[in-house]
């Protein structure tokens, strides 16, 4: 049986613009209110990161009404515009950059229990380095840490999700060493019919070597307009959609996937993202199944904040 997470409070942030260095990791690591953190998806080399192209805005799903690519503050000053949509590949930092911030942050709190997950991808060979590569430092510093192939991200120009294709996806799975002693899981993209949820608990199953599963990254291909005008700088305006508008649809995801794991007999748990922003979103996300819930869109609104308004309302409800 692979090792497992171990995440109390169960609250972390999902691999997202506002994980990309210790400016944002420190106070999410700091924050009671998390049970673990999460790195931004890196590459062992490092994503060549283009900033008039790569960059990310919030928007009002029903009116389109949008702020300018890229806000300038963190967290976001307004309250409307609660959906995000974002044209990002991956970290411009490679791996390494992120193995020091996660020895950082080991020295600064020699006490904390508190796990690390290192969000990386690339190819099947880069990610088994990877994963050895975290777990040489995991042998040296005192925090847990774990690994999360991220297998999902919609903005990569010419490598499309392979959590998609099953034969990209098992290739993938192989490349997780036997044997290995740290928690590791897949970021999976959101799945729209029954055959590709079939897809994926099929190739967990034949595995066996996955600790848990983040679902689900953003929704790739959608544009947002205004004056008839695409407003992202990518090429036609597509980026990946988060924040509540996905909501629903991540739900969806996280429910058909704790049916099928479950009926599979498979000892697997899931990150439940997309869309949470409130006790609310956190209720419904554990209610169709996951063991752990993510924030990101309304972590870039809110700032670490989300995470103490979400565990003050969990509090307040229980104390009912």
């Amino acid at each position: 049986m692979p090792p497992r997470l171990a995440i109390s409070p169960p609250l972390l942030n999902a691999a997202c613009p506002w994980a990309t260095d210790l400016t944002y990791l420190r106070p999410l690591y700091a924050s009671p209110s998390t049970g673990a953190i999460t790195t931004r998806t890196s590459l062992v080399e490092g994503y060549p990161h283009n900033d008039a192209v790569n960059t990310f805005l919030f928007f009002d799903a029903s009116a389109h009404d949008s702020t300018p690519p890229g806000p300038a503050s963190f967290p976001s000053p307004e309250t409307g515009r609660t959906c995000s949509l974002n044209s990002f590949g991956l970290s411009p930092i490679p791996l390494a950059g992120y193995l020091d911030m996660v020895r950082t942050l080991a020295a600064e709190n020699p006490l904390s229990t508190k796990p690390i997950i290192v969000s990386v991808t690339g190819t099947p060979a880069s990610c088994t380095q990877a994963i050895e590569a975290v777990e040489a430092v995991a042998r040296d510093v005192s925090v847990p840490l774990a690994v999360e192939l991220n297998l999902s991200c919609p903005n990569v120009p010419g490598h499309p999700p392979p959590a998609y294709y099953s034969d990209e996806l098992r290739a993938f799975l192989a490349a997780i060493p036997a044997g290995c002693t740290l928690p590791v899981g897949l970021k999976v993209p959101p799945y729209t019919h029954a055959d590709q949820f079939g897809m994926l608990v099929d190739a967990l199953a034949e595995s066996g070597r996955v600790s848990f599963v983040t679902s689900t990254n953003t929704l790739g291909n959608c544009v947002v307009m205004q004056r008839d005008q695409a407003v992202l700088p990518s090429e036609g305006g597509f980026g990946g959609m988060a924040g509540p508008a996905i909501h629903p649809l991540s739900l969806g995801n996280v429910a058909s996937l704790r049916a099928l794991v479950d009926e599979r007999g498979l000892d697997i748990d899931i990150i439940g993202v997309g869309g949470v922003s409130d006790g609310q979103g956190y209720r419904r996300m554990r209610k169709v199944g996951a063991q752990f819930v993510a924030v990101a869109t309304a972590l870039g609104k809110q700032g670490p904040a989300v995470f103490d308004r979400i565990n003050s309302s969990i509090g307040r409800e229980a104390k009912l």
